[in-house]
């Protein structure tokens, strides 16, 4: 089993695990589309022996009209020797955008263990379904190896056969990792070129342990098709590399001729089915999160708290800041949740808590940024239960007012980060929020100035209101613009907390970790994408982190 010497801790205990990747593909899957092929979606269930339930593990993509599907998404998932890991995977044939299992067709399932894929190599099992020939599933694994570079790849081709009757083909290309039994794996699809018989396909980037699992000299296989909207895509030709050869860079035998066996099979003065070029191979270090934070990189976060009247009177038992011991406010939940989480990366543990839309005392001025702990200099809560202690009372002491406005808190602490852009700190700004935003424009603006940032902003919405503004800053479908301009990268997380309540039995410390999770599973990814953008690498690893106290100065006088 893989190990690594940065997990050996003296004096501890640890199970040996190792990252496993599981590839799925079906075959003669159940049609249950009427005027078309099923679109089929596979999700991967792992049972939680400790509750007694099968919980979801992930989903593949959609793969539109097709009963043979190869799914390009791979299951990650740590496989102990001496555990029984049971799995179920399910093929369903999307019908809508629901995430809602239930709105798709189920067209079968299988139930195994990790260790039975893990002992076959290659599983291959028939689907339990609606009939009784449902089809198959086959499931192959493969350790990955701990190889930390990424391949970007950019081909075009020349001449490639024309297989459309009335018109030109529609070019892509599949790309496939040979596996230990001579079988391939799909690992990628580039994108489909439309009428173009010599196309120049986008870069995409890969992994290299998705590619070869670090091996260079590993057998890759690339096929041509001709896509065609009923899904029976037709077959132009294939070749084979290594990324070794590709990583010569442009070369002549980096010129590949396409070859359909069957048509050169047949005719004899057969030469190719046109040729794919490629234009450039470059590889580079792969950076984890896990390795700028070991090399002292400062993970700085800020609080920011709605206190505008739409919440409801404190005192009234319905208001969204209402407390008791028995019963935390949402606001208090989701501070905490996030917090617990957050608190773990800042050295320091001194966090600024700042709150927008209320009346201060003594004189009832209207503040869209002031500090919870009542000192505008210095703004910094110990820990979070120091938050919590200042959020608690500064519910008690000032008037909930409006309206809802994020440009100003968003605004201050991008002051801050724009000062600190080497990669040494990054900046987090929490947004709990009940209500509709009232300075969209405004709002818009401000991240997409943040986004050239070291910043994420993590927005939680609480009650029952409309929060479709928040989807449109959450850039996930359509990235965020103001005034024309695009923001750079998307680092607005939202989560509406309704999805997290109310469900079962669920436990106080279990809601929290839910909540956690889906908060701040962008977190890395966002962190990252700075840091590949300006081209930062991580620092040597550092046994002492430096104290340093984060993001708020001092706070711009109250606006009337």
């Amino acid at each position: 089993m893989a190990s690594s010497s940065t997990d050996f801790q003296p004096g501890t205990g640890i199970a040996p695990a190792t990252l496993v990747e599981l590839a799925v593909s079906c075959r003669k899957i159940i049609d249950a589309d009427v005027f078309s092929k099923s679109d089929p979606m596979c999700v991967l269930f792992v049972y939680d022996s400790k509750n007694i339930k099968w919980k979801e593990f992930g989903r593949t993509e959609i793969i539109w009209n097709n009963l043979n599907p190869d799914f390009v998404h791979k299951f990650v998932i740590r496989y102990y020797f001496e555990q029984l890991q049971k799995l179920k995977f399910e093929i369903y044939d999307v019908d809508s955008n629901s995430a809602d299992l239930s709105k798709h067709d189920f067209l079968g399932s299988i139930e195994c263990s990790l260790g039975e894929i893990v002992s076959a190599n290659k599983l291959q099992k028939s689907l339990r379904g609606p009939k009784k020939n449902s089809g198959s599933i086959i499931i192959t694994a493969e350790e990955l190896s701990s190889c930390k570079e990424r391949v970007t790849l950019h081909f075009c081709a020349h001449k490639l056969d024309k297989k459309d009757f009335f018109g030109k083909s529609d070019p892509f290309l599949s790309i496939y990792r040979s596996n230990e039994d001579r079988s391939f794996t799909l690992v990628h699809r580039t994108e489909v070129v439309k009428r173009n018989l010599s196309p120049t396909w986008k870069p995409f980037s890969l992994p290299v342990r998705t590619v070869c699992n670090g091996d260079y000299d590993r057998m890759m296989k690339i096929e041509c098709y001709d896509w065609d909207a009923d899904g029976g895509h037709d077959f132009i030709g294939e070749f084979s590399t290594t990324l070794r050869e590709l990583s010569r860079g442009v070369s002549a035998k980096n010129k590949f001729e396409c070859i359909n066996p069957k048509k050169k099979a047949k005719k004899s003065k057969y030469t190719n089915s046109g040729v794919v070029e490629l234009l450039s191979c470059r590889i580079e270090q792969v950076f984890t999160f896990l390795d700028y934070i070991r090399g002292g990189t400062r993970i700085h976060c800020t609080f920011s708290i709605d206190f505008t009247a739409s919440n409801g009177d404190p005192k009234s038992v319905t208001s969204l800041h209402h407390n008791n011991q028995y019963r935390p406010s949402p606001y208090a939940i989701a501070i905490r949740s996030v917090g617990d989480i957050i608190k773990d990366y800042d050295t320091y543990k001194m966090f600024p808590a700042l709150g927008f839309g209320a009346r201060l005392p003594p004189n009832g001025v209207v503040s869209h940024e002031f500090a919870l702990n009542g000192q505008p200099n210095s703004p910094y809560c110990q820990g979070i239960d120091g938050v919590l202690e200042a959020y608690h009372k500064t519910v008690q002491s000032v008037q909930l007012y409006g309206p809802t406005n994020f440009a100003p808190t968003i605004n201050h602490v991008s002051k801050f980060a724009s000062q600190a852009l080497d990669g040494n700190d990054y900046f987090i700004l929490l947004i709990v929020t009940d209500g509709i935003i009232t300075d969209m424009p405004q709002t818009c603006e401000a991240i997409v100035q943040a986004a050239k940032l070291p910043m994420s902003i993590i927005i939680i919405g609480v009650g029952d209101a409309d929060f479709e503004a928040m989807e449109v800053l959450d850039g996930d479908d359509v990235r965020l613009s103001s005034n024309g301009m695009y923001a750079e990268r998307d680092i607005v997380q939202f989560v509406p907390m309704r999805d997290f309540m109310g469900q079962g039995q669920e436990s106080k410390d279990e809601l929290y970790a839910r909540l956690a999770k889906e908060v701040l599973e962008e977190i890395p990814d966002q962190f990252l994408s700075y840091m590949q953008k300006r081209s930062i690498k991580p620092k040597p690893p550092v046994l002492n982190r430096t104290l340093s106290i984060s993001s708020v100065a001092s706070l711009p006088n109250s606006e009337q």
